[in-house]
């Protein structure tokens, strides 16, 4: 495993960097985008720059991922910068690795933010020994419609402004529903809420701690498929897995089918603990019912509880947690540290 070093906390009146590494806003969104640097500025006081990715356009990004690199690299080398912020996921950050200089990062390390399609940019920030945090996207936490949560802005300046995050304690409710981009009026409309029945603990019951590795898993699935970028498999020994899936709504079969290949392969068995997020059961195509998505979540805790229970049944395994595809969040740190008790049902990063 590298030595790992996590950059300097943020200031309050700092330059952030706005890059689009995965995707960024579609141009009927823009008034989400603006809303994204409001808050920021209101209520964070930071002073978003934005690099030219930030507001290209989504087609010409996709034909141009030298620079979406560039943006990252410009962003990490530039000196009065405190943090680069992801606007969103996407699906194609993969082909952006190839242009990325790791050295450029590992050179001036910086706290970046960004979630799902950007699991590719945290797994090579962690090969590089740097913590970077799985939350935070322009469009969505800072965003979000109506006002956002009060658990989001708290974790988020934690994890802008401190050292370490220290207790992650759940939140009382949460959503899983698309944001409409398409209307501005929805921007002050909250998204229907649910009340949050707490996390669900499985596995083993003694204490456990290790340096966080994962993100997304349909990106963890196409890393292991492409096997360019990847830690060797012995740095993992002692981490904790994290994992969450996306708004594609994955059938729980096919999570087990994937999760049982890394097992058989023994990978599984490396890790110490496991924190899954809780996984989002709607999408702008899929407005699933009430009933459907409580099955949903249950089938998806079931799979992935069957996997471990065969092979690393010693693992805590923590689901439902505050981080993914639903909200409120909080940005766990990728290459930080975390401390997970069964006994007290408490997570602690250090």
């Amino acid at each position: 495993m590298p030595e790992f070093v996590t950059p300097p906390p943020v200031e309050r009146g700092d330059r952030v960097a706005v890059v689009a590494p995965a995707s960024t806003n579609p141009e009927f969104a823009s008034h989400v985008y603006e809303l994204g640097l409001q808050r920021m500025r209101d209520v964070f006081d930071l002073d978003p720059v934005e690099y030219p990715t930030a507001t290209a356009d989504p087609e010409w990004l996709a034909d141009n991922p030298e620079a979406r690199a560039e943006d990252v690299m410009d962003a990490f080398r530039d000196p009065d910068v405190s943090a680069v912020i992801a606007n969103i996921g996407g699906h194609d950050q993969l082909a952006v690795l190839p242009h990325i200089d790791p050295d450029v990062l590992a050179d001036n390390p910086t706290r970046f933010y960004g979630w799902s399609d950007n699991t590719n940019l945290h797994t090579v920030l962690w090969n590089q020994g740097i913590v970077s945090y799985y939350g935070g996207s322009t469009l969505l936490e800072y965003a979000m419609d109506g006002e956002m949560f009060d658990y989001t802005v708290d974790y988020l300046s934690r994890a802008l402004f401190d050292e370490s995050i220290g207790e992650w304690r759940e939140s009382d409710v949460f959503t899983d529903e698309a944001g409409d981009w398409e209307d501005p009026d929805a921007l002050r409309e909250r998204r229907e809420i649910e009340e949050n029945e707490g996390r669900v603990w499985r596995g083993g019951d003694d204490d456990v701690s290790g340096r966080i590795w994962g993100g997304c898993y349909e990106v963890l699935v196409e890393q292991f498929l492409a096997h360019r970028y990847l830690p060797d498999e012995s740095d993992l020994d002692g981490a904790i897995l994290a994992l969450e899936t996306a708004e594609g709504i994955p059938d729980p079969e096919y999570v087990k089918a994937n999760l049982r290949a890394l097992g058989e392969r023994g990978l599984l068995e490396r890790f110490d603990g496991v924190l899954v997020g809780r996984p989002a059961a709607r999408s702008h195509v899929e407005d699933n019912p009430p009933e459907w998505r409580a099955d949903y979540r249950d089938r998806q805790r079931d799979a992935i509880t069957d996997v471990f229970e065969t092979y690393n049944p010693d693992a805590p395994l923590v689901l439902d947690c505050e981080f993914g595809h639903t909200y409120p969040t909080c940005p766990i740190p990728i290459g930080g540290e975390v401390e997970i008790d069964p006994r007290t049902e408490s997570i602690r990063f250090p």
